[in-house]
């Protein structure tokens, strides 16, 4: 599926109508998941019973076939490399180091199990699916070092950090956003590349509420966005703009890609980061897809647009690999 460059610089849209498949998912999202997640509020009460109805849901899937999986054990969580069945290449070669979303609080390797092997098999590399820890135990800020401790692991293990790229989806692009900003702090190098799906980059809430797409988003609510944040970042009902990636000091990034829906709400992110980034002086894409939901190619990654926005990533993802190998031989 091709897509079409349009005026401002970066942003592409695709310009062919959804497919059958997406216009499915769109009704689900809006007589479903939109009254659901409008009803039953975002509280540490209810963000375990949300945690483990996912949970549920994610185990009925069936395995996603063509990978070999392997677990390893950190300090208080875990992660699981995703490498193509019989690949036995190593993290050294290249890795993808993926952040699952879920709101910081709902999803896990499990859910996400199917959209970090379609990368594997895409790409040829390990995906590392990372298991952070979330609310309403752990803050925002805290599954961020359980991200950075998944990037020293791969570190110590003979990676490359110039052939690591760091890839996300919804609250796991922020994860890798500031996973990124955090190692460069920590004076760690900063990966090959970022990948951002539908990311959340912005926590402040209140900058969104005279956003078009707040109505127009077919699931996501600004008020499960407010509740998130509340929970997981402010202090005293205050919230510290550098927990933000677009507030951060961006020009030691590495390239950039994003995707997201056209009327999604978290447009508003990419829009500002991508304005921020080109500002800085970082190499950047934007992609808007039309008639998709928020981070559709991670709900449904056999969606015909989300293999298609998964190749695109897939690319990203060889050339950052080998721009690495080819600086590591220069």
């Amino acid at each position: 599926m091709s897509a079409t460059e349009v005026g401002e610089p970066g942003i592409v849209m695709n310009p062919a109508g959804p497919s059958a498949q997406s216009r499915l998912l769109l009704a689900a999202c809006l007589g479903v998941v939109r009254p659901v997640l409008r009803t039953v509020p975002v509280t540490r009460a209810t963000i375990p019973i949300g945690a483990a109805a996912v949970h549920g849901l994610a185990g009925l899937r069936p395995m996603p076939r063509g990978i070999d999986r392997e677990q390893v054990t950190l300090n208080g969580f875990h992660l699981e490399i995703i490498r193509p069945a019989g690949a036995a290449r190593a993290v050294r070669h290249g890795a993808v180091l993926y952040l699952h979303g879920g709101g910081f609080a709902i999803c896990s390797t499990r859910s996400h199990r199917p959209v970090a092997a379609s990368l594997a098999r895409r790409t040829g590399l390990p995906v590392i699916n990372v298991e952070y820890r979330q609310l309403p135990d752990r803050s925002i800020a805290q599954s961020v070092q359980d991200c950075l401790t998944a990037y020293r692991w791969l570190l110590r293990h003979g990676a490359d950090p110039a052939r690591i790229v760091f890839a996300g989806d919804s609250a796991g692009g922020y994860l890798a956003f500031a996973t990124a900003l955090c190692a460069l702090e920590s004076g760690l190098p900063a990966p090959g590349g970022l990948v951002g799906l539908s990311p959340l980059l912005d926590l402040d809430y209140a900058a969104k509420r005279n956003y078009l797409n707040v109505t127009r988003d077919p699931y996501i609510s600004l008020s499960a966005l407010e509740a998130v944040v509340r929970i997981g970042a402010e202090t005293d009902g205050m919230l510290d703009p550098r927990l933000s990636p677009v507030n951060a000091v961006l020009s030691a990034l590495p390239p950039v890609l994003l995707i997201a829906a056209e009327d999604e709400v978290l447009r508003f992110d990419c829009e500002l980061m991508t304005q921020r980034l080109t500002a800085a002086g970082v190499p950047n894409s934007l992609e808007l897809w039309r008639g998709q939901v928020h981070a559709f190619m991670s709900i449904a990654p056999n969606l015909p647009e989300s293999r298609a926005a998964l190749a695109r990533v897939s690319r990203f993802v060889r050339a950052r690999i080998a721009e690495g190998q080819q600086a590591q031989t220069a």
